[in-house]
């Protein structure tokens, strides 16, 4: 970007030349034409992204009104972007830099909101494939993002946890980008696999749409596994399966009612009602501070079987079902223990 040169510039003999401050020529005199300022250097790509933001700004309000052009706003603004966005992402949309960015706020409902208490976490493997599979509620997917943070932060290799989104929330527009950036990943066999044969852990919610989706009634009750494609997806990679149970979402949005036809014209499937929602308007959608515990199970080895195994129903279903099984007891014996749904 040029700056103003002190010097003075002499003008030509023939030319005026109206000092700052002069009077304006009246209306219909003859207006001579200035001196044309030297037009700022437009940016180069990432520069304004380099520098930061506020760097940004500084030369923009220095270099004063000539300087305020289509390219230097669009440098400003990529900028600005840049601060909270990285360059490059992986092929999924995972961006670290605005995961980090975002990252206090989540952080703040894992342990003083929901005060989220883990156990088991030695069973997440500390390298290489793992599926963790966890039961699904809380109509919002607030629990696949404390369970991401919990192996985050609990296990000592810190390590990410890829959630498998369903499509109701992997489709919407907004929301879906925001999921991307953190980590999420649309569920589908295909980007399960390939994740796991990059050595990463993935997290699946088997029970989908019927779980997080359930009347508050039906809380803590485990609907059907699906058809098992969790298994196939371990067997493929030899990963190991590793279950999750989660306690106390299912009271942070507690689901007494459903307008189905409401959410039906946007892709949803249902159209919740809480007790704070829709009454509240936007603020119905705040979670409620309930208690909340994330053990983890023994992990379920299957390398033995081999990738074919995949291919074989009774073998599939039987594993679906053990599962499936040890989640549903890992909550009861948490509710067992559990004293108040605030407190624990």
């Amino acid at each position: 970007m040029h700056r103003r040169s002190n010097a003075t510039v002499s003008p030509d003999p023939g030319t005026n030349v109206v000092p700052i401050g002069a009077r304006r020529p009246r209306a219909g005199a003859f207006r001579p034409a200035l001196p044309e300022s030297p037009r700022p250097a437009a940016a180069t790509p990432g520069e304004g992204a380099s520098e930061g933001f506020l760097i940004a700004c500084a030369r923009l309000l220095q270099a004063g009104g000539a300087a305020l052009t289509w390219e230097n706003v669009a440098r400003v603004w990529g900028a600005r972007y840049f601060s909270r966005h990285s360059e490059d992402v992986d092929d999924f949309g995972f961006d670290p830099k605005f995961n980090a960015s975002v990252l206090p706020f989540f952080e703040f409902l894992y342990t003083m909101w929901w005060r989220v208490e883990v156990a088991g976490i030695e069973n997440v493997p500390a390298e290489g494939p793992g599926v963790i599979v966890a039961n699904h509620s809380g109509v919002l997917p607030w629990d696949g993002l404390m369970v991401n943070l919990a192996v985050r932060h609990e296990h000592p290799a810190g390590r990410q946890c890829r959630m498998l989104a369903l499509d109701m929330f992997a489709l919407l527009p907004f929301f879906a980008p925001l999921l991307a950036r953190m980590g999420a990943v649309r569920a589908n066999p295909e980007n399960g696999e390939r994740l796991l044969r990059r050595g990463e852990l993935v997290g699946v919610f088997p029970e989908g749409v019927k779980g997080v989706g359930k009347p508050y009634k039906e809380r803590y009750k485990l609907a059907r596994f699906g058809r098992g494609g969790f298994v196939r997806l371990a067997l493929r990679a030899g990963a190991p399966i590793v279950p999750c149970a989660i306690v106390g979402a299912e009271e942070v949005h507690p689901k007494i009612g459903s307008m189905d036809w409401v959410g039906r014209p946007f892709g949803l499937p249902y159209f919740p009602i809480t007790p704070t929602f829709p009454a509240l308007g936007p603020l119905g959608v705040v979670p409620l501070p309930s208690k909340w515990s994330i053990d983890f199970a023994e992990p379920v080895e299957v390398e033995e079987y081999g990738p074919q195994a995949a291919d074989d129903p009774i073998l599939v279903n039987r594993l679906s079902e053990q599962v499936r099984g040890t989640v549903q007891r890992m909550i009861d014996s948490r509710l067992a223990r559990r004293r108040s749904v605030w407190f624990g």
